[in-house]
């Protein structure tokens, strides 16, 4: 582009705005830009908890003596 009186040279001096924008932008992965997860359902997230194993529970004994250790 040229520059004339009525439009100068450009110095490029707003575009270290941008370069920081566009690297927060590419900090961002794919998936999360195309398909946002919702601030609120992130927050109320469950987190799961570890189960016993299928099959592991001793019905025989009271929940106080019960093992996972095979005998």
């Amino acid at each position: 582009m040229t520059s004339t009186p009525e439009t100068p040279a450009h110095d490029g001096s707003d575009l270290a705005e941008l370069r920081d924008e566009i690297d927060e932008l590419k900090a961002i992965p794919e998936d999360e830009l195309l398909n946002p997860l919702p601030k609120i359902v992130e927050e109320n997230e469950a987190t799961a908890a570890p189960t016993d194993a299928i099959g592991s529970e001793k019905w025989d004994l009271p929940v106080e003596d019960e093992s996972l250790d095979q005998q």
